[in-house]
């Protein structure tokens, strides 16, 4: 089978998360051919892997969203159908366009995006809008607003399609409507698995941003919200991580008989014969982490300055690359600042010999899915402190049908006080911890076993092939 995954912004340009998922998933699917598609966004990135791609990788398809200002806004004639101008203003308007439509108009009839949004039709179509919706903004706010947001998206919809015999995208926004504009192409079923969930993650993002005008935030949350929609109605099947995203991904639409979820998996063999740490003095706390904001590095630090003045023999070690070059500068700053001994930042590690070195571990960020740092660190033993998002409760408490028991303490995202509590308990009692780290290591053995999950996502490619069968027969 040829399988072509679709990512954006992460594998294989970016280590940790998504992209080792991806990197084994991979490797563990040998009798199956891969073509990764894959989404930067910028060209300097170009070529610039990561990771040293496996042997059944046959194809890497790389596009950069910076590429499409490149093309520039040069005339072209033509004249569109009404059932297209009805896609157009749909697409424009961010609502629910007939994506086949537009899959036509930018694959098949080869509209430049460049000029479309320099004709009449566009201005047309967006005078309406600013008529409407917005009658008192700047016309001309409004059309920088949504060119910079729709000219992107049209620039991908006339990009060249890879060909596959199932179409897979690690996320929905870009990733899902690629997946799905591949198997119109191709005429081959897509399928979506998310880790987090995309739209809401977005949504966050913009209403925390200073990039995007007050006036135009809701206008920009419902062109995510267009693209995932896009995604769930495209596919034939739609994963998560766990059940609170299932249904997080029906709130929003996708139907319930397209959802399931399937638990990450790690290779709990290579985890699970590390020693308990020997005693030092110390109570080490490891963060194994990209520093990036939104694993809000900030926050930690300031909950380990608290936790220092209470238990002065904890160290942390915030161990992981930079993912955001100017936020690493701030949390090194932050951290001279504060003045705390024993924070040490170490860069890139290698987990299985560095988790020897740690009593539990932390992960404050602010979204998550189902994180593999705190899997990895259940399977060899340590316990952790979370921030509560995601399925770290989850993890950390179990399921109605995981009774092993606690297997750390969670935190309300960037809350100091709250982490640094948590901390203080873990660090206060010893016995408590060696045994909340055997729960969390019997967790993983029946839970959250790597070959366990590559199974289920195989049996889910069965899974889809058997329905777009019945949907073409029907």
């Amino acid at each position: 089978m040829k399988i072509c995954v679709i990512l954006e912004g992460c594998y294989p340009y970016v280590t940790g998360g998504v992209s080792t998922w991806m990197h084994q998933y991979i490797k563990a699917m040998p009798e199956h051919e891969f073509v990764i598609w894959a989404i930067g966004a910028s060209s300097e990135d170009r070529g610039k892997f990561r990771y040293e791609l496996p042997e059944n990788v046959t194809e890497v398809h790389e596009v950069f969203l910076n590429d499409a200002m490149q093309e520039g806004f040069r005339k072209q004639r033509h004249s569109f159908t009404e059932e297209e101008m009805q896609a157009l203003r749909e697409m424009i308007n961010c609502r629910r366009p007939d994506w086949e439509t537009l899959f036509s108009i930018f694959q098949e009839q080869k509209i430049s995006p460049g000029a479309f949004l320099a004709s009449p039709d566009f201005l047309d179509i967006l005078t309406k809008i600013c008529t409407e919706e917005y009658p008192y903004t700047a016309f001309a706010d409004l059309f920088h607003t949504v060119r910079s947001m729709i000219y992107p998206l049209l620039y991908l919809l006339q990009s060249e399609v890879p060909q596959a015999d199932v179409y897979h995208a690690i996320a929905t926004g870009y990733a899902g409507v690629l997946a799905r504009l591949g198997g119109w192409k191709y005429h081959a079923p897509c399928m979506i698995t998310e880790h987090g969930i995309y739209t809401r993650e977005r949504e966050e993002e913009i209403i925390r941003a200073n990039w995007v005008q007050p006036t135009f935030k809701r206008f920009w949350v419902r062109f995510f919200y267009m693209l995932s929609a896009a995604a769930y109605d495209g596919a034939v099947m739609i994963t998560s991580l766990f059940e609170r995203a299932r249904e997080m991904q029906i709130e929003m639409g996708a139907s319930p008989q397209k959802c399931r979820y399937i638990s990450n998996g790690i290779h709990y063999d290579r985890f699970c014969r590390i020693p308990p740490k020997a005693d030092n003095g110390y109570v080490d706390i490891g963060a194994v982490l990209r520093i990036a904001p939104i694993k809000d590095v900030k926050t930690l630090l300031y909950a380990f300055s608290e936790l220092k003045v209470r238990v002065p023999e904890a160290r942390l070690w915030i161990c992981g690359p930079e993912d955001d070059r100017d936020y690493s500068e701030e949390c090194y700053e932050l951290a001279r600042q504060l003045g705390t001994k024993d924070i040490h930042f170490t860069g890139s590690i290698n987990v299985l010999e560095w988790m020897e070195k740690f009593d539990f571990t932390i992960l404050t960020s602010i979204s998550e899915g189902q994180p593999l740092a705190v899997i990895e660190s259940f399977a060899a033993g340590r316990p952790c402190v979370t921030t509560d998002v995601g399925s770290c409760k989850e993890l950390l408490l179990g399921t109605s049908e995981d009774t092993l028991g606690r297997a750390g303490y969670c935190a309300p995202p960037m809350h100091r006080e709250g982490l640094c509590e948590a901390m203080r308990k873990m660090c206060a009692d010893p016995a408590e911890r060696v045994q909340m780290g055997e729960r969390a290591k019997k967790r993983v053995e029946r839970y959250y076993r790597h070959e366990d999950m590559i199974k289920k996502y195989q049996e889910t490619y069965d899974e889809v092939f058997r329905r777009w069968q019945e949907l073409d027969f029907h």
